[in-house]
């Protein structure tokens, strides 16, 4: 009874587009264990903060150094509410000072850390996009390629949460609408971007368009209520309150981030390849489910010598054919 059920709301899915699509989509992202891709992602962004703070703290004791004009535009900016490191500020802006050796120990390590981020976002995407093994990026270019990724993509995230901070705190409501709408179209270049060249997979903008607006307005949503959460549920925070929250808060925060990138990446895959709609219940698969557990093997081919074939067992018709007539005796072969 229950499993009648289940087919016929199957049926249903596979009729129905509406349903079908996102079903898909998510069907797609647990095969390729997205999920687990998303952490490495999170892991190398969570990272990468630390020594960006050091460089942050460095930097502002080089430049505020004998400049009581910009100290005080510190001091009344959102900076001076950000745990840690807002306490310091508030107490010894005037005595802060830079170290060239903390700044460059602080660059090297962001770009270690930052190198890490693009790494796996590259193996993310190859990934979904089911790109075998063998014409994937090797070792050198791939960091190469990392490190001009992390150039552009970088810069274009921090000032997009920048301007989504602005929206997400300011008084005025007419800066609050620009900076989020500014922030928006960073986000939207930034997506299309990533998903154009962080894959092996030659894309037209088209291709990426759908995944890249989604992922642009999901991930504006979610820089919005990180800046207010900095802004707003940290002020004032006892020190110790405030570290263990932001620590708590930026590890969700990236994490959410990395699976909308991925799961709106996977819409991309799904719409590109006609990847739906995909059963419920099997067996029997239908045509997207072998092309998907198809490709899946076929990812595994790490030489151009090597071949790969995978059959599904409605595929063969080998043994329900008629076996050949016997031969007449004396009959010739010619």
């Amino acid at each position: 009874m229950i499993q009648r059920i289940v087919r016929a709301i199957d049926r249903f899915q596979q009729r129905h587009p509406a349903i079908a699509f996102p079903f898909a989509v998510n069907k797609k992202f647990g095969d390729d264990q997205a999920g687990y891709l998303a952490a490495l992602i999170a892991y190398y962004g969570f990272f990468s903060l630390f020594p960006l703070l050091l460089v942050l703290w460095s930097g502002l004791g080089l430049i505020l150094r004998g400049d009581p004009n910009l100290q005080t535009k510190i001091l009344n900016s959102a900076l001076k509410n950000f745990p840690v490191i807002g306490t310091d500020i508030q107490r010894s802006i005037h005595s802060i000072k830079g170290s060239g050796l903390a700044l460059a120990i602080g660059i090297v390590g962001t770009l270690w850390a930052g190198l890490g981020v693009t790494q796996a976002a590259q193996y993310a995407m190859n990934e979904i996009w089911d790109i075998p093994l063998k014409d994937r990026p090797n070792f050198l270019y791939s960091r190469v390629r990392g490190l001009l990724l992390l150039a552009i993509l970088g810069t274009i995230t921090l000032t997009a949460t920048l301007l989504s901070g602005v929206g997400g705190s300011g008084a005025n409501v007419g800066l609050r609408i620009a900076g989020i709408a500014m922030s928006l179209l960073l986000n939207l270049a930034l997506f299309l971007l990533s998903f154009r060249v962080l894959t092996r997979r030659n894309l037209s903008w088209g291709d990426v368009f759908p995944g890249a607006a989604t992922a642009a307005v999901l991930w504006t949503a979610l820089q919005i209520v990180g800046g207010y959460y900095v802004t707003h549920q940290l002020k004032g925070a006892s020190n110790v309150y405030g570290t263990f929250a932001t620590v708590i808060g930026l590890l969700v925060w990236i994490y959410l981030g990395a699976q909308i990138t991925l799961l709106c990446a996977e819409v991309n895959v799904v719409r590109v390849r006609h990847l739906w709609p995909r059963s419920l219940v099997q067996p029997p698969t239908i045509e997207a489910d072998r092309v998907v557990m198809r490709a899946a093997a076929e990812v595994e081919q790490r030489r151009p010598e090597e071949t790969i074939a995978v059959a599904f067992p409605e595929e063969r018709r080998d043994e329900d054919e008629e076996p050949p007539a016997p031969r007449r005796a004396g009959s010739s072969s010619g």
